[in-house]
């Protein structure tokens, strides 16, 4: 499960995540990738879920990048407690992802398989994605 080593405060505050993604919103790695529609949190077991159908279908080939980490603690309260009496203690941690946030990338591997594995992995996520391609892929001379 994907999680911070170290982080500087234990809890943090639920914040807002307005407007469109203003960074990691651009292919940077692979000729492939998917990119978010929605404004949600992404858990780290939500990203593993995703990495691992991605890698299964490509049958380990080629290469798989994933441009989000969970760094944002979330804490949960008991079932039965009353109100107040202090912040939960942490759950777990996730990614803030706005719309345009690029998810995955994936390079060294032939159109369809890429689509197909994005699509397999988009399913784990509680987010709508759209598949992307790199501008400058050429697709009559796939070399991969």
């Amino acid at each position: 499960m994907l999680q911070p080593k170290k982080t500087k405060f234990r809890r943090a505050q639920k914040g807002s995540a307005k407007g469109n993604a203003q960074r990691g919103n651009q292919l940077t790695f692979g000729s492939f990738g998917i990119k978010s529609l929605d404004t949600k949190w992404i858990t780290g077991r939500q990203i593993e879920a995703a990495r691992i159908a991605v890698t299964r279908y490509m049958q380990r080939q080629g290469q798989v990048w994933v441009r989000i980490f969970p760094d944002k603690p979330i804490t949960k309260k008991p079932a039965d407690v009353r109100m107040g009496k202090g912040k939960g203690n942490p759950e777990g941690f996730v990614a803030p992802v706005t719309p345009g946030r690029m998810i995955f990338e994936v390079e060294g591997v032939p159109f369809e398989v890429a689509k197909e594995a994005l699509r397999l992995g988009a399913q784990k996520l509680p987010v709508t994605t759209k598949f992307v391609v790199r501008r400058d892929y050429d697709m009559q001379n796939q070399n991969a």
